[in-house]
């Protein structure tokens, strides 16, 4: 394994290096784009073996990793799976085989990218920071979607609350909303909290009554009958 950087490492938005993982069984490929790639100023660490690269990805991750489909020990389908399942690491791949089904197969994987060899050095360049650009833009979706979808559930939950104590309690909807609220004041909580655990209390409710209604009646037992004659 070798690690190296220049002084005028380009930086992303936190000021972390861009450190760039190199996986080929090939040296002296691997050798050529690791000049290339330090020449403009990224910083390179270099696997010849499928597990070795797994191993970088757990202890020093790296911005982004170009991964060759032909790993020993690890192949790069395989490779890119157990990064994925590690952390949010982007990956492009770089292989020899260009079979459809190895294309499909790298992209349902999650490659930013698949390139033929040889390639340019000098060409990788700029689809590595497209593909660094296109996966940060991936994860700020993801986390607004996640924003969105967990403001949403608390919407949701504080309706339904209040839904169920308007029908419990015959209250009009402000009525039911306000007496949620200041229960939220009283317990000194918040509010989708209180409401979250009023819906889940109500959920396990209907829950056992649906279980309980889909068990048969048990038929009379004899003995119950002569019990009460006596």
């Amino acid at each position: 394994m070798n690690t190296s950087a220049s002084e005028d490492t380009p930086a992303p938005a936190d000021d972390r290096p861009v450190t760039i993982l190199l996986a080929d069984d090939d040296r002296l490929v691997m050798a050529t784009m690791a000049q290339c790639l330090r020449a403009a100023g990224f910083r390179t660490i270099e696997a010849v073996r499928g597990p070795e690269a797994l191993s970088i990805c757990k202890t020093t991750p790296p911005s982004i990793a170009i991964l060759d489909y032909d790993l020993p020990g690890l192949s790069g389908i395989e490779l890119a799976k157990a990064i994925k399942a590690l952390q949010s690491i982007p990956f492009i791949f770089l292989s020899a085989y260009g079979d459809d089904h190895i294309v499909r197969a790298a992209i349902h994987a999650g490659a930013m990218a698949y390139l033929l060899k040889p390639t340019d050095p000098a060409k990788l360049i700029p689809v590595i920071r497209t593909a660094l650009q296109r996966f940060g833009d991936i994860q700020t979706l993801r986390t607004e979607k996640d924003r969105l979808t967990v403001a949403l559930t608390a919407g949701r939950n504080v309706s339904v609350a209040t839904g169920l104590l308007m029908e419990r309690l015959r209250l009009s909807e402000r009525e039911a909303f306000e007496r949620l609220r200041a229960h939220a004041r009283r317990t000194r909580r918040r509010l989708t909290d209180v409401s979250s655990e009023l819906v889940s209390a109500a959920d396990r409710v209907n829950s056992l009554i649906a279980q309980v209604a889909e068990r048969p009646a048990l038929p009379p037992d004899p003995r119950d009958e002569s019990a009460s004659v006596t």
